[in-house]
């Protein structure tokens, strides 16, 4: 698994050397590729030195092991042998995740939908609890974020939410809270103190640049309307929301948060754009057998994915079958103690899936 880390290193070491050229700064796009490659390198490069130096710590404990006949020289050397192969061990393990394949949109800004499902009312309030903790949770990782559409309900409840998650790594993190949302409780309105179950779905979707996905503009028929909702008294008093329809796909993305209709176009268009990605990387994820077995990483929207039982104070996480009982600190955002095991058995099952290839 490691033979070619070597040939990882003397790529490093030439990026490093190339970043010293003094006629790089007159290429501005080329240093900041370099500087970007360098970076995704770095973690390898230097776990891979400190592997191969609990190597060597290993090689000269040996050898005075075999030459020195003092004890007490013996006694350190057999305690530096132990721990050069246990930090060959830790490090062997590090370098074996950080040789996964990495998902291309790990690092990406992200587009989410929230919209409350089955159960009424209550779905929605549900909803609006989910995008509270995702905003608290974006706020804790230092992501910011931007509304696109926010359509609420009557009693302080959302039909459906679509936001921008906008922050290095916000992918890598969010990606897994893809699908089904169920919480279990005594509704508000609910006079009988019965226990309710209703759901809320989310979708996340890695944003797509420009060169990944190209629209063009025949493509792309725009409508514009007055906005609706909690926007000032200007909002119905001008034409700036904006509808983007995409002719060859049917797909509409409309975005009216903004007081410009320039502003709430560009919206929509990150909006439509990513969820034309979306579609692509399906269609890609779906011709993979390995994709198919793993849904960890892509989530699907129809899938149940986690239990939120206000009763007992528990989060359940069913695609690990994992228990909290943290009810609270989660829905503050929070969410990290779900998040992280969810990386790991992600990385356990890629792990286990290159050594079944090898």
């Amino acid at each position: 698994m490691f033979e070619n880390l070597e040939e990882v290193r003397r790529h490093y070491e030439e990026l490093m050397l190339s970043l010293t050229r003094p006629e790089l700064s007159n290429d501005i796009a080329r240093y900041r590729k370099l500087i970007r490659e360098q970076s995704e390198l770095e973690p390898l490069y230097k776990t891979y030195l400190a592997f191969r130096k609990a190597e060597e710590s290993e090689r000269d404990a040996l050898e005075l092991l075999q030459k020195e006949k003092d004890p007490e020289l013996l006694e350190m050397a057999k305690e530096e042998l132990q721990n050069a192969k246990e930090e060959q061990s830790l490090l062997g393990e590090k370098l074996r995740l950080l040789l996964l394949p990495k998902d291309e949109n790990d690092d990406k800004n992200i587009v989410m939908e929230i919209r409350g499902g089955a159960g009424g009312e209550e779905a929605a309030l549900f909803a609006a609890e989910l995008y509270r903790m995702y905003m608290s949770y974006a706020e804790r990782r230092g992501f910011r974020t931007e509304l696109v559409s926010f359509h609420e309900t009557g009693l302080g409840g959302l039909k459906e939410v679509i936001f921008i998650v906008d922050g290095q790594g916000a992918y890598s993190r969010l990606k897994y809270e893809s699908g089904v949302h169920r919480v279990q409780r005594v509704p508000e309105t609910e006079s009988g103190g019965r226990i309710h179950t209703s759901t809320a779905t989310v979708a996340v979707m890695p944003e797509a640049g420009e060169v990944e996905v190209e629209i063009k503009p025949s493509d792309v028929r725009m409508e514009v309307f007055r906005s609706s909702g909690a926007g000032g008294q200007h909002i119905n008093k001008t034409s700036s929301a904006v509808r983007l329809i995409h002719i060859p796909s049917g797909m509409v993305a409309e975005c009216q948060e903004e007081r410009s209709q320039l502003q709430n176009r560009e919206k929509a268009m990150r909006l439509l754009r990513a969820r034309l990605y979306e579609i692509e990387s399906r269609k890609r994820h779906e011709e993979s057998a390995a994709e198919k077995r793993s849904q960890l990483g892509t989530g699907e929207r129809s899938e149940k994915i986690r239990t939120y039982n206000f009763p007992q104070g528990r989060v359940t996480d069913h695609r690990i079958k994992l228990s909290l009982y943290c009810l609270e600190e989660i829905l503050g955002g929070d969410l990290d103690p779900l998040i992280d095991p969810l990386i790991t058995a992600e990385q356990a099952e890629k792990l286990s899936r290159m050594e079944e290839r090898i």
